[in-house]
């Protein structure tokens, strides 16, 4: 037989196409080492590390200053000492009055009227009991009505500087005040010329009542003292000056017409 009719010889292929027995084994050990792995970590962490837990913030707390403890008082005097309000008012003193009260001169009653004495009790006590019907009448006692306080008249003091002239020659007072207001004591400049007269009269103060001031200025122009040399003889120096003090006292006409009475009977 012819041998070029014969089955072709074999031929090697270009690429292997037979399945890949080990990698398959490779890739597969690698998955299991890999769950492996993943597990053992899972359980180190989740014992190791336990979960965190959250802390909430703390609630809010309100402190009231009460007057109840030390501590409390004394920051309720800080705040009342700051207080901006008392540094920038302006505050009267505490010795400063609205209406000063005039000055009154007090007369206690018994300068004027000398209280009763009351008898002593006997020594020996009557330890009788009294009689329902006594033979004579019921005494009946009435009360004695205090005599009425005699005015005090007004007085007229001069300054040391007019005690050498002797005793001064004054008017009899009348003395009628325009209002029922106690007045206050009044003080006068005076200069005394060389026949003794008051030639000259300035006010240093006031009564309260212009027209009582009037009536007091007039009065001591009307005035003398007997010390003075004559008109023939020298003096040393034309005018004296002093200081003329009047002090009111109950003999001072009210415009009711009745004398003022400042003490109590």
């Amino acid at each position: 037989m012819n041998t070029s009719l014969s089955a072709p010889a074999p031929t090697s292929l270009l690429f292997n196409w037979e399945p890949p027995r080990r990698r398959k084994a490779a890739i597969t050990a690698f998955l299991i080492a890999s769950l492996i792995a993943h597990a053992l970590c899972f359980y180190i962490f989740q014992i190791v590390y336990p979960p965190t837990v959250s802390l909430l913030p703390p609630p809010a707390r309100v402190s009231l200053i009460a007057p109840n403890s030390e501590e409390g008082r004394t920051v309720l005097r800080w705040v009342d000492a700051e207080d901006p309000a008392l540094a920038f008012a302006t505050q009267r003193p505490p010795e400063a009055r609205l209406h000063a009260l005039p000055k009154v001169r007090h007369i206690p009653s018994y300068l004027a009227t000398e209280p009763a004495l009351k008898e002593i009790p006997p020594l020996v006590t009557d330890l009788r009991t009294p009689s329902s019907q006594p033979p004579a009448a019921v005494p009946i006692v009435h009360q004695q009505a205090a005599p009425a306080m005699s005015a005090t008249p007004t007085s007229v003091s001069f300054s040391k500087e007019l005690d050498g002239l002797g005793a001064p020659n004054l008017p009899a007072p009348n003395f009628s005040a325009s209002s029922n207001e106690a007045p206050e004591s009044v003080r006068f400049r005076v200069a005394v010329g060389d026949r003794g007269e008051i030639r000259y009269c300035f006010p240093l103060n006031s009564s309260g009542d212009p027209a009582l001031d009037e009536q007091a200025r007039h009065y001591l122009m009307l005035c003398r003292f007997p010390g003075r040399p004559t008109a023939g003889e020298k003096s040393d120096q034309s005018l004296i000056w002093g200081i003329a003090t009047i002090e009111w006292d109950t003999d001072v006409a009210r415009p009711s017409g009745t004398p003022t009475t400042t003490g109590a009977p």
